[in-house]
């Protein structure tokens, strides 16, 4: 049995992620502050640490007394619309005080981080699919906090030998039987247009005139379980002495946001009110990631990532039966 310290773990990735851990007998310790999460996110078999990654003193002691094997570190702000109207909170919190996490880890000896990053350290990408070697163009602070704290985890491992893996996440969607998505306010796609097929909201669509074959922008969407899934061979890849590196978790696949649309159709059997609008800046025409690297070094793959099969997962789990 390994024990595992999962941080941000009441929230949507990080509540799947110690799901799966549980179910495969490892003991879980989540620490979250819930400024962001849920705690009825967290798994009854996990002890519960309500905290601030801040708060140095509280880290090293739940360090001390659990002594984890490894760690996944998932807590942090995640909107990129926000961290451009106040990236303060973002550098603080996704940079600053991770950093505060990794003093704690290389004070306890705890060597082994699979740490939360994203697709969004690419910005607007050379070449699609995209390859953990392409470019860094970062173009909102929430980016630029996640590429930051991987190279942080660089500095990290030559002066004090902290081994990782980062984990650069497409677009995370879907849901389990038990975990759904919960944002305030909720900026994600595939939640947004199901709950316009409930009758809730009209869809605005954010630029017609990309070069893709519909016009509309191109995302790869990956199921939270497929994901989950990752963290935990990245945990076993490191407990086994696998090297530093940074794996894409993609399904390879692109849809574009009038397909995102048409599954929801075809899935709830649901018509709703689609705006369609100009582009906002910032966003790139097409993110399809390269996930071979995750299939070569973890042997993972996205099996759940068929869209109507994320699109069904959610509208199942969300909808009221009548």
């Amino acid at each position: 049995m390994q024990t595992v310290l999962v941080t941000g773990g009441a929230g949507f990735i990080g509540s799947v992620t110690t799901d799966q851990l549980v179910a495969r007998g490892d003991r879980v310790i989540v620490v979250d502050d819930l400024s962001r999460g849920f705690a009825d996110n967290v798994h009854d078999e996990a002890v519960f640490v309500h905290a601030d990654l801040g708060d140095r003193a509280v880290v090293e002691s739940l360090l001390a007394n659990y002594r984890p094997d490894a760690v996944i570190h998932f807590a942090g702000y995640i909107a990129v619309g926000e961290s451009v109207e106040d990236p303060g909170p973002y550098i603080d919190r996704n940079v600053g005080r991770s950093t505060t996490l990794l003093d704690c880890l290389v004070s306890n000896g705890i060597g082994n981080v699979v740490f939360s990053s994203s697709a969004a350290v690419y910005g607007i990408p050379g070449r699609v699919p995209i390859s953990e070697d392409e470019a860094k163009h970062p173009t909102s602070p929430y980016g630029w906090t996640k590429w930051a704290f991987e190279e942080v985890l660089g500095f990290y491992e030559a002066a004090h030998g902290v081994r990782h893996v980062a984990l650069r996440y497409f677009n995370a969607a879907g849901a389990t039987s038990t975990r759904v998505e919960r944002h305030d306010p909720e900026t994600h796609l595939i939640p947004n247009i199901l709950e316009a097929a409930r009758g809730g909201k009209t869809i605005s669509v954010f630029g017609t005139d990309y070069p893709t074959p519909d016009g509309t922008a191109v995302r790869d969407y990956v199921h939270v379980s497929d994901l989950a899934d990752a963290h935990l061979r990245a945990v076993d890849y490191l407990i086994n002495g696998g090297a530093s590196t940074a794996l894409n978790l993609g399904s390879g696949a692109g849809y574009s946001v009038l397909q995102v649309i048409e599954a929801v159709r075809r899935v709830t059997g649901r018509d709703f009110p689609v705006d369609l609008g100009a582009r906002r800046a910032g966003d790139p025409p097409e993110l399809v990631a390269d996930p071979s690297r995750a299939r070569a070094l973890l042997g993972w793959e996205a099996m759940q990532s068929d869209l109507d099969h994320i699109v069904r997962s959610s509208w199942d789990v969300e909808t009221p039966k009548a």
